[in-house]
């Protein structure tokens, strides 16, 4: 989604959006992005959040993570309540341009269950073939 308002490039072509210099964020149906927030400096991956053309026109600006809340239907910046901010080291786009990377430094944990991921718990596979989470190291509340 392109307006006036953002300072990214209408879409190209594919050759363009794949292989060019211009961002050109191709936003879906409801003119979201899905951004994933990776810490800087170990790689792990914090959380996945969403992001409209004006949060990512935010984000780019203020250097600090700003998200769409799809439920409360407004932007949020990482940590105005929290304190547990966002500072965006880099901001990476995929090839096809449909889904952000954000490289941060991340001041205390950023999940709202206070852990440092929201990637807390993986799936296991039971031995009667049920499904399971299973909380990772010492992460679980």
């Amino acid at each position: 989604m392109w307006t006036r308002a953002t300072p990214f490039a209408p879409a190209g072509t594919k050759l363009d959006t794949e292989e060019g210099q211009r961002l050109t964020p191709t936003f879906d149906a409801n003119g979201l992005i899905p951004a994933i927030a990776q810490d800087a400096s170990s790689g792990e991956v914090l959380m996945l959040a969403w992001m409209n053309a004006e949060a990512l026109a935010r984000t780019i600006d203020t250097g600090e993570a700003w998200y769409w809340s799809r439920s409360r239907r407004k932007f949020w910046r990482k940590g105005e309540s929290s304190g547990h901010v966002q500072q965006v080291v880099e901001i990476s786009i995929d090839c096809d341009q449909d889904a952000i990377l954000l490289k941060v430094q991340q001041t205390g944990p950023a999940c709202h269950t206070s852990r440092r991921s929201c990637f807390y718990r993986s799936v296991r596979r039971a031995d009667d073939g049920s499904l399971t989470l299973i909380f990772n190291g010492s992460s679980g509340a």
